[in-house]
């Protein structure tokens, strides 16, 4: 060692001993001052070699000795200004790594104590006179300089990790300024400052690395702090890249220079926080050409693996493979694997429908991209994949689904097919189709007109006639004003009359209706007379309930006739004045005719259509049967009750299973105040006696496969509806005597489909154990079933925490719950 490394080292060692020995406030103040001569710019400073020597190998040691010796005693000895200029200077003014790390380090090994508190203190102002800026950029030169990684690495998780170190250190005293949602955004501008400096060093010409910076803005993101960081660096970075290329350069580096394993939490933030694809292209440039791990972020995991992004983020991400020329091949790379997971069978039946949307957006936004040569190119291989999909999509028992796939595939065959006759569908248009359907426009944000912009000194009466327009509410056109000065013949003329439109006038026909029920057989089945067929529909189910005894004579004859009848001509709701004559004819002969209907659900020669028909109609009778009457009248009370609606084409189900959570709201005991609730009319409820009647024809063959119809097979949207239709006729059997038996064989037929692939048939399953445990007694479930009941405890708990479908997992939690409300209701019991 050298003679002037001795001579430095010998003088921290005097400073530190005078330090801690000393209660001489000019001796302490002189020591300081001998030392502050190494740190520079004082005017009688050690010279260049020994400055140097100090700040690389004593500074550290010096700052820990200063921290250690701090006290309450001789800190007093200095006036405030001597304090600023020799003690708080050491950590302001000297090397800010060096002394970032010492301030750190003794706050975590400091218990609470003036020493503490004083340190805190100087690190609050290390922050805020932008040390964290200088330290990056020591760290920066180190690199270019082939530095300590080591160091580098201790730094990293320290700058990272000071609001958790000061957050477990000082609880509940913690500063503002150590606050992640504070110190976040001023590690941000601090990052800026640096690289404002690395511009400058490059423009004159100085070698300079920025990974530092990268590796502290991939940890700070990947710890989840994207927000708050990117909040205030994007911003930022989108306007210094407007129009210097050299910032431009820097901004890609800077992500470029991100680790592998930290790069997906940047990638995500940057697409998140990008007002647009343009932006986003500035600021990435051709990172996802560059880096492998880049690249399977945004054309896979996405796009492929997560769907919780929003669509403005889709547009963002595929708009950016979009705008180069070199990113565009990923443009259609990411169409065709979309287009494949969007036409897989697999993908469809166990995906959530959420996913399906959010595929179903990124296949949109990617086809509005394509360009016309690009389509051509590609268009038999989208044709094939549109085909496959949407194969799978009408099959779905969901309406949701089928919808997707009826806009997705209406979309590529308009594409493909742009100067032809292209696909089209028939579906619901609601907010969900209508946005889908933008997102095939590709449109420039405009400008709105200036007449249109809110201005507040703007004169009302500049305002052109034109830009205020009033709707008529008068459907004919109206007639223009007559001059004052007309003439009589022009107010006299025929031709200023306006015409009555007579377009929406119908011819009246007198049509006698049929007036007994055995008349209506006859018109149903052999007349011709259309007017009189009509009239005989609309009268039929109230001729069955006011003539019940004559409806019983013929009940089968007339179930018969009803359930192969077909609509000779149109009329306006013919299925369900069908519907509800057969649903009076089980209600006025339910034991022969629900038996009848359940034996024909198994027949042969069939279609899916009147099988499905059968279960609405057993449905929709228990349900009647099970209400209390009004007083003096054959119809059901029904003015407060509950109903289900079986309409063509929508999914019953979602109206009984609003019942059953209305039953089980009703089983919560509320505490209140106020008036008191009106109580519903009260009664027998007839279909206790016949609910077995109902319930076992209709579970016994459900494993029997025939030529025409497999439930087990590829009919599983029939399947779903005799499930559901099982658990609402369990759901009404509340109470009867067969409830018991019947919730065992039901419990046995869920076990039995607990793991069915299609997610409408796991969701009548998960109802039918709603119905269960709301209808069979408590005592009865758990002393007769309790193996089966433990059983499906277990598999509620899997489907709860596993199910891919979101409405699964929901009736999962239900179920869950009520189970756990009978156990404790049943330990409440004295034995």
């Amino acid at each position: 060692m050298d003679s002037e490394s001795v001579e430095v080292g010998r003088v921290v060692r005097e400073a530190i001993n005078i330090l801690s020995s000393s209660r001489n406030g000019v001796q302490i103040s002189e020591a300081l001052g001998t030392i502050k001569c190494y740190l520079g710019g004082t005017e009688n400073q050690a010279p260049l070699k020994d400055r140097e020597e100090f700040t690389r190998v004593h500074f550290s040691a010096f700052l820990r000795g200063l921290v250690s010796n701090l006290s309450p005693e001789w800190i007093e000895l200095l006036t405030s200004d001597q304090q600023k200029e020799l003690w708080d200077s050491f950590f302001l003014d000297g090397p800010a790594d060096q002394a970032f790390l010492v301030l750190l380090d003794s706050i975590i090994s400091t218990g609470p104590s003036f020493r503490l508190m004083k340190v805190i203190s100087i690190l609050e102002q290390f922050l805020q006179t932008g040390g964290m800026s200088a330290l990056m950029w020591e760290v920066c030169h180190q690199q270019a300089q082939a530095g300590l990684p080591t160091l580098q690495e201790t730094l990293l998780n320290k700058v990272v990790c000071l609001p958790d170190h000061l957050c477990n250190k000082l609880q509940g005293n913690n500063l503002p300024i150590f606050f992640p949602q504070n110190y976040f955004p001023l590690l941000a501008t601090e990052i800026i400052q640096v690289l404002q400096r690395i511009s400058d060093s490059l423009r004159g010409g100085l070698d300079c690395s920025i990974s530092f910076v990268s590796q502290v803005l991939g940890k700070v993101c990947v710890h989840g702090r994207q927000k708050e960081i990117l909040n205030m660096l994007v911003p930022r970075l989108m306007d210094l890249t407007k129009v210097d290329c050299i910032w431009q350069r820097m901004c890609w580096r800077l992500v470029e220079c991100v680790p592998d394993r930290w790069m997906e939490a940047v990638v995500c933030g940057f697409v998140q926080k990008a007002p647009g694809a343009d932006v986003l292209s500035r600021l990435l440039g051709n990172l996802v050409l560059k880096n492998k791990k880049a690249q399977f972020v945004v054309t896979q995991k996405l796009l492929l693996l997560q769907y919780s992004y929003a669509t403005a983020m889709l547009q963002n991400l595929l708009g950016y493979l979009a705008l180069d020329s070199l990113r565009r091949s990923l443009l259609i790379k990411v169409l065709k694997e979309l287009l494949e997971t969007w036409g897989s069978s697999s993908a469809v039946k166990h995906s959530p429908v959420e996913q399906q949307l959010y595929v179903s957006k990124a296949i949109l936004i990617c086809l509005s991209h394509l360009k016309e040569p690009e389509i051509e190119s590609n268009g038999q291989e989208l044709l094939t994949s549109m085909m496959g999909g949407m194969k799978c999509h009408l099959d779905s028992n969901l309406p949701r689904v089928r919808r997707l796939g009826m806009i997705v595939a209406e979309s590529i065959s308009a594409r493909i097919t742009a100067y032809g006759p292209s696909l089209k569908f028939q579906y619901e248009d609601d907010d969900e189709t209508r946005e889908l359907k933008s997102l095939l426009k590709q449109t420039a944000p405009q400008q709105l007109p200036v007449t249109d912009m809110p201005n507040a000194g703007s004169d009302i009466s500049s305002v052109t006639p034109k830009a205020v327009s009033k709707p008529s509410g008068n459907p004919y056109p109206v007639a223009p004003a007559v001059p004052e000065d007309g003439s009589d013949l022009e107010l006299d003329s025929d031709d200023d009359l306006i015409p009555h439109d007579m377009s929406q006038d119908k011819e009246l026909k007198k049509m006698k209706a049929p007036v007994y029920i055995r008349d209506c057989i006859e018109v149903l089945t052999g007349s011709e007379d259309v007017d009189k067929w009509e009239a005989t529909m609309k009268v039929l189910e109230s001729l069955i309930r006011r003539n019940s005894a004559t409806a019983r004579e013929v009940s089968m004859e007339l179930a018969k006739v009803l359930l192969h009848l077909e609509e000779k001509t149109y009329i306006e709701g013919f299925v369900e004045l069908r519907q509800r004559a057969l649903v009076a004819v089980t209600i006025t002969d339910p034991v022969p005719v629900a038996q009848y209907l359940s034996s024909q659900f198994y027949s042969l020669n069939y279609s899916l259509c009147q099988r499905m028909d059968i279960l609405d109609v057993l449905a929709l009778a228990a349900q009647e049967l099970s209400q209390p009457q009004a007083s003096g009248k054959n119809k059901p009370w029904s003015a407060q009750s509950p109903c289900i609606q079986t309409v063509p084409g929508s999914d019953s189900s979602q109206d009984w299973r609003r019942i059953v959570d209305e039953r089980i709201k009703s089983k919560t005991r509320h505490l209140v105040k106020g008036q008191s609730l009106v109580e519903p009319a009260c009664g027998p409820n007839k279909f206790s006696s016949l609910a077995g009647h109902f319930f076992f024809p209709l579970i016994q063959n459900f494993d029997r496969p025939l030529v025409t119809f497999d439930l087990l097979g590829d009919d599983h949207l029939v399947l779903g509806r005799l499930v559901h239709t099982l658990a609402i006729l369990m759901y009404f059997a509340i109470h009867a005597v067969a409830a018991a038996a019947m919730g065992k064989s039901l419990l046995e037929f869920v076990w039995a489909l607990r793991f069915h692939t299609d997610s409408y048939v796991r969701q009548g399953l998960l109802s039918a154990v709603s119905s269960i445990l709301l209808s069979v007694p408590s005592e009865r479930l758990l002393e007769d079933m309790t193996d089966e009941f433990l059983e499906t405890q277990s598999w509620l708990a899997d489907v709860a925490e596993k199910d891919p479908d979101g409405d699964c997992r929901r009736l999962a939690w239900q179920n869950l719950l009520l189970m756990e409300n009978l156990l404790k209701k049943l330990r409440s019991i004295p034995s």
